[in-house]
C-alpha cells in the first residue's frame, strides 16, 4: 500500500503527479471516502496533470462526465453515488468505457463493486483530525 499526504491545496499538483507516475500503467481507479473529502478535487488535479482540456466538474447528477486530453485521449469521470443498482451503469456503456478510455475514474465505487474490472487501483481518502487528507492507494486484482 502506498500513502500520500496532502497538507494544503497547493500540495494537490505536486502529489497528483506523483500518484500519475506511480499509477500510469493503470486504467482504473476507484476513490472511496466519505462526502467531502475532495475526490473530486483531487480527480481534477489528476486531470490537470494528464493535460485534460475539458473543464473538470462533479458528475454527481450527470453519472458520467467525459473529457479529452490535447493528445485527445479519452478520460472518463463517474460518480454512481446515486446509483441502486449496479445493473443500471451497463445502460450507460460502462463496459464500452472499460475498452475504449484510457483512464476512468470513479467515485463513490462502493456501488457497483461488481462490476469493477479484475484490477484496478483503490483510492482510499480520508480527513485527518489534524486536517490534513490523506490517500491510502493499493492495487486490486
Amino acid at each position: 500500500m502506498k500513502t500520500y499526504h496532502i497538507h494544503t491545496l497547493k500540495e494537490l499538483p505536486k502529489v497528483a503527479s506523483q500518484f500519475m507516475k506511480d499509477f500510469a500503467n493503470f486504467q482504473v481507479f476507484a476513490f472511496y471516502a466519505d462526502m467531502g473529502v475532495g475526490k473530486t478535487t483531487f480527480i481534477k488535479a489528476i486531470c490537470e496533470q494528464l493535460k485534460v482540456e475539458d473543464l473538470v466538474t462533479s458528475p454527481t447528477f450527470a453519472i458520467l462526465n467525459e473529457y479529452y486530453t490535447e493528445k485527445q485521449a479519452l478520460i472518463c469521470h463517474y460518480d454512481f453515488y446515486r446509483i441502486d443498482k449496479p445493473e443500471e451503469i451497463m445502460r450507460i456503456g460502462f463496459e464500452e468505457y472499460l475498452d475504449t478510455a484510457d483512464k476512468i475514474f470513479i467515485e463513490w465505487p462502493e456501488q457497483v463493486e461488481s462490476l469493477l474490472p479484475e484490477t484496478y487501483v483503490s483510492v482510499i481518502m480520508e480527513t485527518e483530525v489534524s486536517g490534513r487528507r490523506l490517500l491510502k492507494v493499493e492495487i486490486i486484482n
